[in-house]
């Protein structure tokens, strides 16, 4: 009658339990890699949705008539509006989207914008938009509904293309 494991026994128990560890932790670790691949894919759709829905809320709340274009060059649109849409809890804010040196901003401010570049004076608050290499405005020339076709040519991100009617 035995009482106890052999050496042996102990040694084969052990090596199991051995390789058991290394698989799961080869598991765990190609765990980790896919959820930092999957948080990063994660965050570039979460910021290009909010892009998009700032853009939209944006020109589609804007007061009628008051989108004013301003075409700098080609690829180069600088566009100012007033909106009910704020990021910073402001009563129909005055908005402009710049584009400067491949660079997207979006400024927002409590007096209207009246020209580009802007006054020394001028106060508002800047959202970086990315990099970008055109932004481009186009209004409808449907005279029963107010519309615009916005493009951004993002430099990495993906491009956002709306077509956006201005709600009465």
């Amino acid at each position: 009658m035995r009482k106890a494991f052999t050496l042996i026994e102990l040694m084969v128990s052990i090596t199991i339990l051995s390789i058991i560890m290394i698989f799961l932790y080869k598991s765990y670790a190609s765990l980790n890699k896919s959820n930092h691949f999957y948080k990063k894919e994660l965050f570039k759709i979460k910021s290009e949705q909010l892009k998009k829905r700032v853009l939209f809320l944006d020109f589609s709340l804007a007061k009628n008539k008051s989108i004013k274009i301003i075409n700098q060059d080609i690829k180069e649109d600088i566009v100012f509006l007033q909106s009910s849409n704020s990021m910073h809890n402001r009563y129909n804010p005055y908005i402009a989207y710049i584009f400067k040196e491949q660079k997207l901003y979006r400024l927002e401010s409590l007096k209207p914008f009246k020209e580009y570049p802007l006054n020394a004076d001028a106060e508002f608050s800047v959202e970086y938009f990315g990099e970008a290499k055109s932004f481009r405005v186009y209004k409808s020339d449907n005279k029963e509904k107010e519309s615009y076709l916005v493009h951004i040519d993002f430099k990495e991100d993906k491009d956002i293309l709306l077509k956006v009617n201005i709600l009465n």
